[in-house]
């Protein structure tokens, strides 16, 4: 291996990737599959690509191709070398508007595409519920479809051209009518000819029929179109380094009916009239979706805007306006509910209530891994479809099939077009579970069959369902499907164990027998994972939610670099094989485990956003805690990590602070003080009050409101010992609202440094004996107000996990506030004036994973604060994070999506951001002072 490493490294420099912490990290995708890849190859040519099939060949090396890496099927791992088009060969090439076509490369992302069609009010019709990280070159490979396909037709309908890379050198370009190469033409011709009668009548019978090769393309009323039989290959034919798609209109306004039934099955039956109805999207979803969403942290309330009903259809329409809309909305919503007394229906014409409806059906297959009862759930049965009028036949029958063999699923997909998306709680860890997993998928194949449907209706059959291929089609189909891939991969190089000549289904298997040889019980309790921190690992299911690049706030290391180790899925890939011991054998020790986290900001955005709450700040902290067990750490573990101590000693002594402060003003002594402390050499040093908050509230005297309701203040590191204007103006506030305001008598300290670096044990020590000190005041029922985010999460979120078995860490959790949601629930009389300002807010990354800004924006309303709130995530600096060497790039990125321009760009407006990390970032990088929302507050009161 190193050999070979040697020579793929020097033939492409900067193209392949062969360590282990890379390979390990796509060592699976979406699909419950794991194969760990020889190299990595990210070409950023065409010409890098060819070159890459060539060493491919020469080496005697399979190639799989991969885009987004959302595969469900299995068809985007592989063993050879893996090749990601994602990270540069991203680009629209030409789009013209008046063809309604564009050129794209094969690692464009489907909504990069969608944005440039846009502004000439066009789209690519297909668009999976992962439209916002799936590449063109996946969708190709896989025929992929999503929710508007009922209307605008699947990836095959939509495509006009390909260009292809062959083994042996060749490329070709595939069109109606020709493959490009006169030669390809006549076998194909020949292939066809010979096999007329099975592909006429076993291929092309309904819209979502996707397994195999689309062979009937090729017949002569079909115009002979190449490039639409090549749509669907998986990757097992040729490489497409450029495709010529085409465009549709799209209405100027939509609405979206949304339609409730009884249940799922009166769903599925009126699913075909909606679509005849001229609907956009047909989308059906069971209410066990909802219920598996609603269980999950802060989302109780979710799907709230949805109808009464057991089984929902998301209907879509379009219209020159909204109101015409909204009326076609009306109008279907009645025509169903005449065909179906007792339908329950709600129309939305508002883009935000929109888009918070299509979340939940568009991240059905994250929401649906986890099953109320805490219980996993797989792909594997994943993407059956039958014609949609036996749609709901079929699915009683499927539940009928899951009860028999005891299983439970979710079941939601494309039903206008008869596609079920369906993920089954199979025991994969057991042999007796893998065992039970094929005789069932065995027998709902021939269930599909016996509806006339098919194995795969979106999403390929990759490895998944390739072996059930026997049983849906005729040997002679089947030797056409061979024939056809020998046409362009004689050699069978590409995508092996795909299509043709199938790997077995339950071979390979990424959660099967073995996964798990590495035993830990960890510092955190991991509730929600019962105690199980390979659980807690597996929750990542692979659907890339943390690739997404421009929306929501997750993956901040990704985004900045583009690269799947640095997201969270690669984290979780990385970790697991280090749970499994077999390519990665050192365990905790494990440096490519280590590599793979080290550039995660911590930010907890995968905890709120990722579908089923993969938690990597705190797979992060466990780690760390290991890894570096008994040996010695990072010095910023010693300096940032214990932060609260040096903070303490530094401002124990009066004038202390003062001299320390001007020391590291001077550029030799800072350069050397950051060295020897681990800090990276472009940060400044953090400032040291002179008046620590503790010193002023001792020295201020009687409080103002000393017959008012009690609170405790809690004095945070950051607030008390180097930003004490923020604590002084909440006590202001506090107190004028009528509040006592209490400071803890002994010290105390939430651990969030200790946490963040890995130091569980200190951390632990250091939170107990805040229990200690705060026990009288939760004896009492006193509320804990917090001022910095993130010690406020650690004592709602993380006190709780560490404590389980200390009754007074829930009590503690449940006592904690922000200052915000104490002023906006405040009933008593309003101290305070109107601003009548414009502001822009930073969030701080962890109040936006595990709390609300909600409660900031009504404080802010009520003040006369117009806001904007800056929507890219994290800061940057996170904490000890930006503060470390190697860290600069990264911390950086972040703050350019958004923060700094906007920050630059600021004209009169206030800036605020409640962390000490965010307000840092801010004045490092722009020399804009951030205000907390304590000092705004305190603004708006009279002068006195």
């Amino acid at each position: 291996m190193p050999e070979l490493a040697r020579r793929l490294e020097a033939a492409l420099p900067g193209v392949f990737r062969t360590g282990l912490t890379v390979r390990t990290a796509y060592s699976s995708d979406a699909s419950i599959y794991r194969c760990v890849p020889l190299a990595v190859a990210e070409p950023r040519t065409s010409a890098e690509l060819a070159r890459v099939l060539e060493l491919a060949e020469d080496e005697g090396l399979p190639l799989t191709m991969r885009g987004g890496g959302t595969s469900i099927a299995g068809n985007s791992v592989g063993t050879g070398i893996v090749v990601d088009t994602s990270r540069h060969l991203r680009r629209v090439l030409s789009l013209d508007p008046e063809a309604r076509t564009a050129v794209v490369e094969p690692g464009v992302v489907l909504d990069d595409l969608r944005a440039e069609a846009a502004r000439y009010g066009l789209t690519f019709g297909p668009d999976p519920s992962s439209h916002s990280r799936c590449t063109l070159g996946g969708m190709i490979g896989n025929n992929a479809c999503g929710s508007h396909s009922v209307a605008w037709g699947i990836t095959s309908g939509n495509v006009e051209a390909l260009r292809v890379l062959l083994p042996g050198g060749r490329e070709v370009t595939a069109e109606r009518g020709t493959s490009g190469d006169a030669a390809i033409d006549a076998e194909l011709r020949r292939l066809r000819d010979a096999h007329l009668g099975a592909i006429r009548t076993e291929l092309g019978r309904f819209s979502r029929q996707v397994a195999g090769y689309g062979l009937h393309h090729l017949l002569p009323e079909n115009g002979f179109d190449v490039a639409k039989a090549l749509v669907g290959a998986e990757g097992t034919c040729g490489i497409v380094t450029e495709a010529t798609v085409r465009l549709v209109p799209v209405p100027k306004a939509r609405a979206l009916a949304v339609l409730g039934f009884e249940d799922v099955f009166v769903a599925a039956e009126v699913a075909p009239f909606v679509a005849r109805s001229g609907a956009l999207t047909v989308e059906g979803m069971a209410a066990d979706l909802l219920t598996a969403l609603r269980d999950q942290p802060g989302r109780a309330d979710a799907g709230s805007d949805l109808p009464p009903g057991g089984g929902w259809l998301y209907c879509e329409v379009g219209g020159d306006t909204i109101g015409a809309a909204q009326d076609a909305a009306h109008a279907l919503a009645e025509a169903v509910q005449e065909r179906v007394p007792g339908t329950t229906s709600v129309v939305v014409g508002d883009p935000a209530r929109m888009r918070a409806l299509w979340w939940i059906r568009e991240a059905g297959s994250g929401i649906v891994t986890r099953l109320p009862d805490g219980g996993e759930a797989w792909p594997g049965w994943e993407d059956s479809a039958v014609p949609s009028e036996r749609l709901a036949g079929y699915l009683r029958e499927l539940y009928e099939l899951m009860r028999a063999h005891g299983l439970r699923g979710v079941p939601y997909g494309h039903f206008g077009e008869g596609c079920l998306h369906l993920r089954v709680d199979f025991d994969l860890e057991d042999p007796r579970g893998v065992a039970g997993y094929r005789a069932f998928v065995e027998e709902a194949t021939r269930l599909v069959v016996a509806h006339s449907g098919s194995v795969a209706g979106e999403h390929g059959v990759g490895r998944a369902r390739s072996e059930l291929l026997s049983a849906m089609y005729s040997p002679g189909l089947l030797d056409a499907f061979a024939a056809f891939k020998a046409v362009f991969d004689p050699g069978r190089r590409l995508n092996p164990g795909v299509i043709v000549d199938p790997a077995p289904l339950d071979a390979a298997l990424r959660p099967g027998p073995g996964r798990d040889t590495l035993k830990v019980t960890p510092v955190h309790a991991l509730t929600r994972d019962n105690g199980s921190f390979a659980a807690a690992v597996h929750r990542c299911v692979g659907v890339g939610a943390c690739r997404n690049l421009d929306t929501g706030t997750m993956c901040p290391s990704f985004r900045a670099t583009r690269d799947e180790v640095h997201s969270t899925r690669g984290r979780a890939r990385v970790l697991a094989e280090m749970l499994r011991g077999e390519s990665l054998p050192d365990g905790w020790r494990s440096r490519e485990a280590h590599d793979a986290l080290d550039l995660c900001l911590s930010c907890k955005a995968c905890a709120s956003e990722c579908p089923v709450n993969v938690d990597m700040a705190t797979y992060k902290a466990e780690f760390l805690h290991r890894y570096y067990a008994r040996r010695r750490r990072p010095m910023a573990h010693y300096s940032m990590g214990w932060l609260p101590l040096w903070s303490r000693a530094v401002t124990a002594v009066p004038g202390t602070s003062r001299l320390v402060n001007a020391a590291l003003s001077r550029g030799r002594i800072a350069r050397v003080v950051k060295r020897a402390a681990g800090v990276e050499p472009r940060r400044q040093m953090i400032r040291f009050a002179e008046r620590t908050l503790r010193d002023w509230f001792r020295e201020r005297g009687r409080a103002r409101a000393a017959g008012g309701p009690t609170v405790v203040l809690w004095p945070d590191t950051f607030t008390d010992y180097h930003a004490p204007e923020a604590g002084r103006d909440a006590v202001e506030v506090l107190e004028a609202l009528g509040y006592r305001v209490l400071i803890p008598p002994g010290r105390v300290c939430c651990g969030l440094t200790w946490h963040s670096t890995g130091q569980l044990g200190v951390a632990k020590r250091v939170l107990r004996h805040s229990l200690d000190v705060l026990a009288p005041a939760l004896d009492a029922g006193l509320p804990v107000v917090g001022l910095e985010p993130s010690c406020t999460v650690m004592l709602r979120n993380e006190a709780p996990e560490l404590f389980p078995d200390d009754p007074r860490a829930r009590r503690l959790a449940d006592a904690t506030v922000t200052l915000a949601e104490l002023v906006a629930r405040h009933e008593g009389d309003w101290p305070f004036g109107t601003l009548d300002a414009r502001a822009i807010a930073q969030v701080h990354c962890h109040q936006e994973a595990k709390g609300s800004y909600a409660p900031d924006l009504a404080v802010l309303r009520r003040l006369g604060v117009d806001t904007d709130v800056i929507g890219s995530g994290c800061c940057g600096l996170a904490g000890n994070f930006g503060f470390e060497p190697g860290h600069w790039d990264v911390s950086q990125s972040c703050a350019e999506r958004e923060l700094y321009p906007k920050v630059r760009a600021a004209d009169g407006e206030l800036i605020l951001a409640d962390g000490f990390s965010c307000r840092t970032q801010v004045a490092q990088g722009t020399g804009r002072e951030a205000l907390h929302l304590a000092q705004l507050l305190r603004r708006a009161l009279p002068r006195t």
